[in-house]
């Protein structure tokens, strides 16, 4: 168990410090409900995670045969850090080519609390650094063999 703790806080605080998230709750804060509607994208922003991680979870959970770690969980890391690399170098050598504001930032102005749910259970769920991120973390938890509670 504190193996898998010392696997999934690295990549937690990953997910957590993605700034990503930072500039639609930003906006959200300017609409006619800014409480409400700040909340229900933190919820969507949380089961975007946690749906990503348990699909995971269960596809780690299913393809265990063994009584050790598989390697495949030590190929699916490494392809998935490998995957991240590609993806940060990606956006870098891209970052100075001017863009539209996204269609979505703009609707912002007015959301809803549905709408900012949805808005925010998109941008996790959807986001490849976040799903890659959720994908090491539920392999790490499924290669580990734990309890249903201890899952949890």
């Amino acid at each position: 168990m504190t193996t898998v703790l010392g696997e999934i806080v690295p990549i937690a605080l990953a997910i957590a410090a993605s700034p990503f998230p930072i500039v639609p709750a930003i906006l959200l804060l300017f609409t006619a409900r800014p409480r409400a509607t700040g909340l229900h994208f933190l919820a969507g922003w949380f089961f975007g995670v946690l749906l990503a991680t348990t699909v995971f979870v269960a596809v780690a959970a299913f393809v265990e045969v063994g009584e050790e770690t598989p390697a495949w969980a030590s190929w699916a890391r490494l392809v998935l850090g490998a995957a991240l690399l590609v993806l940060g170098l990606s956006r870098w050598r891209h970052r100075d080519e001017k863009t539209d504001t996204p269609a979505w930032m703009a609707a912002l102005d007015d959301a809803t609390p549905a709408s900012a749910l949805r808005l925010g259970f998109l941008l996790s769920a959807a986001n490849p650094k976040i799903v890659l991120l959720a994908a090491a973390a539920g392999v790490a938890i499924g290669a580990a063999e734990l309890s249903s509670a201890q899952n949890a």
